[in-house]
């Protein structure tokens, strides 16, 4: 499915958030805080758009995707970009040592992932003592807004992504995927659960969309959060 719309992603998706696609990765960015010489991991990187966004820091970027489609495309739409390096990989076993990188992140795509709670075990273990991990997912808005949106998902995205997407199911999917993923605090216990500390969250767009951190803790602080 994701092969199927890799070349017209982008596009969609700006037209289908109604802009604040770009909102939400300029917020995401900043909470990475990409510094030159790191090394980073974006997951679920898709066409490389978020992986660009963090590589004009200087740092070394890791764009991982589960669909060659989205690779390939990535590779062609990021080529000006020397530090960006992509491959495809499996999130629930990804192909790199333990402790590689300074600091992971994905975005709008853990749900997509099979088994998230693996996935976060895997990031957990690719991230160096002291790494972030900073998540960007769609969320549970509050209850009066909620019932805008999912009217909205099921009721005028519809139409729109046949205009703008080659793939009109694949949004029928979306729809589905956000309704039936959990909370902002289920998803931040599942980062503890995998270790990682310092948890906490912020709402974007009236929690449309959650921004999660945390942090892998340095050896001597590798002990089970206090509740």
């Amino acid at each position: 499915m994701f092969d199927q719309v890799a070349a017209g992603y982008d596009r969609t998706n700006t037209v289908l958030s109604v802009g604040n696609a770009t909102l939400w990765r300029i917020a995401t960015t900043r909470a990475v805080g990409p510094r030159p010489g790191e090394k980073i991991l974006d997951l679920a990187a898709g066409t490389g758009t978020s992986s660009a966004s963090l590589a004009r820091s200087g740092a070394h970027v890791v764009a991982a995707d589960f669909s060659p489609g989205m690779i390939e495309v990535g590779r062609r739409q990021q080529a000006g970009v020397p530090n960006i390096e992509f491959l495809v990989a499996d999130g629930m076993d990804l192909p790199f040592d333990d402790d590689s990188f300074d600091a992971v992140t994905i975005s709008f795509g853990l749900r997509n992932i099979v088994d998230p709670r693996k996935a976060l075990t895997e990031l957990y273990r690719v991230t160096a003592p002291g790494g972030r991990i900073v998540i960007c997912e769609f969320s549970k808005p509050a209850k009066p807004i909620r019932a805008a949106y999912y009217w909205y998902l099921k009721h005028v995205m519809p139409p729109l992504a046949k205009v703008v997407s080659s793939n009109v199911p694949a949004y029928d999917y979306l729809f589905e995927s956000i309704e039936s993923w959990p909370d902002q605090r289920t998803l931040a216990g599942w980062l503890r659960a995998a270790g990682f500390r310092d948890v906490r969250h912020r709402d974007l767009s009236a929690g449309i969309v959650a921004l999660h951190r945390g942090v892998k803790p340095l050896p001597s602080a590798a002990e089970p959060e206090k509740k």
